[in-house]
């Protein structure tokens, strides 16, 4: 039976294709024409080829602001996934627990990331914060403003706090997606608990965890906004990820044609990234 097109369709995706290209391909094409030209003020162009993705992959100023994403995204995956996994086993599956531990977990997300930056600006600060008063009176060393390894813990502990909870949420769908007949064979063969989850729980969770990987790895690797407001990218250039660099070139120093090439860049090293992640992973699930 051949079947019938009804290309009528395409004109209700018409207004979603116009707004994408109203608000993602025209900037798009935007940055793509300031990263080729040049400028000398009064809205004056000329070429310049490839002088500015020569010029920043040049730069070791580009190269360890990438180091310092990469190492945060890997450290956030290697704290987050698996504590989300742990919380989520954790969990209720049953009664009233099951709305409360939701709606715990659900209200990190529900703050904006500016007020996350804000609230942990003030936590750590050591004459009014909590966080930063305890450790200084425990006689640990601790000041997030002068020295990057605090700086660093205060950053990293932060986004644990705010975005733990989404890979817990995802993980949790996939455990109670679980029909309980697998869990009654389990109990009749008297496995162990880490059998049900190794053979069981894992399995069924592997694809909601391959969106919490890909989705924590991208904001991650694009994180700004909580970084930004806590340190500001220091003290020096130790929390200076590429996004806080990117801005501070843009509007900082105002060098528009270096800046859309970083970001062009940037936005090929993400899409790079995500789809290894991604091939990876999926990879992995059609041989298990």
């Amino acid at each position: 039976m051949e079947k019938t097109w009804n290309n009528k369709a395409w004109f209700m995706v018409l207004p979603v294709l116009v707004l994408v290209a109203f608000s993602a391909v025209i900037p798009l094409m935007t940055v793509v024409n300031y990263s080729v030209q040049d400028t000398f003020g009064r809205n004056e162009f000329f070429w310049a080829g490839t002088e500015w993705f020569e010029e920043i992959l040049n730069s070791q100023r580009f190269w360890d602001s990438m180091v310092r994403n990469l190492i945060f995204s890997l450290v956030i995956l290697a704290i987050e996934v698996p504590l989300g996994i742990v919380i989520a086993l954790n969990m209720p599956k049953k009664g009233w627990g099951v709305p409360v531990c939701l709606v715990l977990m659900a209200l990190p997300l529900l703050v904006p990331w500016n007020v996350v930056g804000t609230i942990w600006q003030v936590f750590g600060r050591t004459d009014i914060g909590l966080l930063g008063h305890t450790l200084e009176a425990l006689g640990i060393s601790y000041n997030y403003v002068q020295d990057p390894t605090s700086a660093w813990v205060t950053v990293i502990v932060m986004d644990v706090w705010h975005w733990t909870s989404l890979v817990v949420l995802l993980c949790y769908a996939g455990l109670v997606s679980i029909p309980d007949a697998y869990y009654q064979a389990a109990k009749i063969d008297g496995a162990s608990r880490w059998a049900i989850f190794r053979y069981i729980q894992l399995p069924k969770m592997h694809r909601v965890l391959l969106i919490a990987v890909l989705l924590r790895f991208m904001d991650s690797f694009m994180i700004y906004t909580e970084p930004f407001v806590v340190t500001g990218g220091g003290p020096g250039n130790s929390t200076t990820f590429m996004s806080i660099d990117l801005v501070k070139m843009a509007i900082g120093q105002f060098d528009l044609g270096p800046a859309a090439a970083m970001s062009l860049v940037y936005f090929l090293i993400v899409l790079l990234l995500s789809w290894v992640f991604y091939t990876v992973m999926t990879n992995y699930d059609a041989r298990t």
